[in-house]
């Protein structure tokens, strides 16, 4: 966090156009970036930035199209960041993505080592903005004994026994739900299996059920090891739907097929307009000697942004990386190398023109 030296950035490209990049896009533009979205095909829609057509995958290709960049934000599946992040790294230019995928994050860590501009994964929801938020907690202690963070998207209005639909991408959802999961537990760092610990939730009135999954921390078990005593994730649902999944996934071995699974789940639960984020983090500690638990709890709801109605699950992802680049913009964060989000200021974060968003709850 020392060089704070500010590194313009005025050209940002974003790759990958679906709800979640096209907002962004979208929000960039108004925070007065020059901003180009790239995409395998463009939406026919007209918007106030260009939009080019792009394999994101080509690497000569991407190359030739993110020179003229000073950053580039992946809003792509997270199996195609580590190509755009190697690719942003031999340019020397920032870098951001939403991905939850610990071995991209791991290979970007990598990268950042050798940087000069800012290595940003992990820039959205959660891993992003919950972990700003628990950050923000967790200082206010003179000891924290724990960190709980839960999140979850889901219909407002939900039909069927899964109560869910795909808003988000299915390859990602999949990973959380199959792959294992950090924590630290009575000070020790451990990994756990996901789509377990259960627990019942309440958030204004609504029962949820919350129960882990992989990615949600970021790299907060790293930054926080020998701090503080306990740190889990946990993504929130309508109860029941950890026992289906869990059905679907290992009694019927679809964890065995994983692009197969999201098929089958985004044709039976497509994604709906009109969606709920929940957002629940609880830390406990010592201030003066007293016991006190800080929370942070939040419904937030679809909402019209740039003309159009946005997903709740869209404008909290995307709002939150264009708030970080807005800070890396204006230099009030480093300039260079790899940045975790729990080292961002949460009322720096608020104070953006895109954070601000974040001040309305449903």
């Amino acid at each position: 966090m020392s060089d704070l030296t500010s590194q313009s950035i005025e050209c940002v490209a974003v790759l990958g156009l679906g709800r979640v990049g096209l907002l962004a896009a979208e929000l960039l533009h108004t925070a007065g970036f020059t901003v180009t979205g790239y995409d395998q095909s463009v939406p026919p829609d007209q918007q106030p930035f260009e939009m080019q057509v792009l394999d994101s995958s080509d690497r000569s290709a991407l190359r030739s199209r993110l020179v003229a960049s000073d950053a580039v934000l992946s809003c792509l599946p997270y199996h195609l960041n580590i190509g755009v992040a190697e690719t942003a790294h031999e340019l020397g230019i920032h870098y951001f993505d939403l991905t939850e995928d610990v071995g991209a994050t791991q290979r970007i860590r990598s990268l950042s080592e050798t940087a000069t501009a800012v290595m940003a994964p992990q820039c959205g929801l959660a891993p992003g903005f919950v972990g700003i938020v628990a950050a923000s907690q967790a200082e206010r202690f003179e000891h924290c004994r724990s960190i709980r963070m839960r999140v979850g998207a889901v219909p407002r209005h939900p039909t069927g026994l899964m109560g869910y639909a795909f808003n988000w991408s299915p390859e990602g959802v999949v990973n959380e739900y199959l792959n294992d999961c950090e924590v630290i537990e009575g000070g020790v760092h451990k990994w756990v299996s996901p789509m377990e610990w259960l627990e019942t939730i309440y958030v204004a009135g609504t029962q949820l059920e919350a129960f882990t999954t992989s990615g949600g921390l970021g790299t907060m078990c790293e930054t926080y090891l020998g701090r503080v005593d306990n740190i889990d994730y946990k993504t929130l649902r309508y109860p029941g739907h950890m026992r289906l999944m869990n059905f679907f996934f290992h009694e019927l071995l679809m964890r065995e097929r994983r692009d197969l699974a999201g098929e089958i789940l985004t044709h039976a639960k497509p994604p709906v307009d009109n969606d709920i984020v929940y957002i629940h983090v609880a830390s406990e500690g010592h201030v003066g000697g007293h016991l006190r638990r800080l929370e942070y709890v939040r419904a937030f709801a679809p909402r019209v942004l740039g003309g159009g109605q946005r997903t709740a699950i869209a404008w909290t992802t995307a709002g939150s990386a264009v708030a970080v680049i807005e800070m890396i913009r204006d230099g009030l964060l480093p300039q260079k190398g790899f940045l975790k989000q729990e080292e961002i200021p949460f009322d720096t974060f608020m104070s953006t023109s895109t954070g601000r968003l974040y001040d309305s709850t449903a």
